[in-house]
């Protein structure tokens, strides 16, 4: 993880609905709260600009973040944010302090790799389809991941990949799994219209019978009349 972020907060003093929508509106700042570590959960507002810009990483989601605070310096990550519903504004930070010993559990997202040479894509004509985006994970915070990438450049037309086949870093296990949730993950496989299609196509050399239609004859006719 060679990438550092580091956010510099304030402790904020007011509380509440009406405090926290003030600080966004007349200060352009962010509240938050930074708890864990066995310590006493702190209030804290940060430089909404200088928050935006740090969530325009992907990365800043996965990685022990650097926060300072009066003077001081502490390790955190991100445990949730909150957005405005259709305004580009941050709402509210968790942030949870984290110890060099104390494993964490984080979402790490998955990068995919070889897609546009998997044989199933590529020679098959079949279609990938992700199921999964992102795992979470449980380590310590120094063997904290910044991703996982899944390499699917062999796999075929009806192969797929689950979480037990995906490749962790030492010391790093996926939740799931304790839990023996072994989902899917990826797989390739043939567009749901061309089966369609394929299923419901009429066979272009289907010969429609013709119907027997017995004729009567000038003979016939005649017999018919002297009756």
């Amino acid at each position: 993880m060679s990438t550092v972020f580091e956010l510099t907060g304030e402790t904020r003093e007011g509380f509440g609905t009406g405090a926290s929508r003030r600080l966004r509106r007349l200060e352009n700042r962010v509240p938050a709260i930074l708890y864990g570590g066995g310590e006493t959960p702190l209030p804290l507002s940060f430089d909404h600009n200088q928050v935006l810009r740090a969530l325009e990483n992907e990365a800043f989601y996965s990685h022990i973040l650097t926060i300072h605070v009066n003077g001081k310096s502490q390790k955190a990550v991100l445990k949730d944010l909150q957005r405005h519903p259709y305004k580009p504004r941050i709402v509210h930070l968790d942030l949870q302090r984290i110890t060099a010993k104390e494993k964490i559990i984080m979402s790490v997202p998955l990068h995919f790799k070889g897609e546009t040479t998997a044989p199933g894509v590529k020679d098959a004509g079949g279609v990938l389809t992700r199921s999964l985006n992102s795992v979470e994970v449980r380590c310590l915070p120094d063997a904290l991941p910044e991703y996982i990438e899944i390499d699917v450049s062999r796999l075929g037309l009806d192969e797929s990949i689950h979480l037990s086949q995906v490749p962790l870093p030492e010391g790093v296990e996926l939740i799931a799994l304790t839990h023996e949730d072994d989902r899917l993950v990826v797989n390739i496989h043939i567009p749901r219209a061309v089966v369609e299609e394929e299923t419901t196509a009429v066979p272009e050399s289907a010969e429609v019978p013709a119907i027997n239609v017995k004729e009567d004859s000038a003979e016939n006719q005649g017999e018919k009349d002297k009756k």
